[in-house]
């Protein structure tokens, strides 16, 4: 289950990009892999982020961290006393 994220990132990225284009160079096979990415990070809808993309779900609000754990904001003086 580890890979699964990663293998689907792959597929899309082959499916949605490398196969439709006849890239030539490197460089324009690099300037459309970094278009490509843009577009799946910051205007493609994804289904398991409830329609989200993922920077809109990467930039909410983080939770609340949970009962037990230490705040992230406690200065470091703090934890030498």
């Amino acid at each position: 289950m580890d890979n699964v994220f990663i293998e689907r990132l792959w597929r899309s990225l082959k499916y949605e990009c490398v196969y439709l284009h006849a890239f030539e160079t490197g460089s324009e096979l690099r300037a459309g892999l970094e278009r490509w990415i843009r577009y799946y990070n910051t205007r493609r809808p994804h289904s398991a982020l409830t329609g989200q993309t993922p920077n809109e779900a990467y930039h909410q609000i983080a939770p609340a961290p949970s009962p037990g754990h230490a705040s992230e904001t406690v200065p470091i003086t703090a934890l030498a006393a």
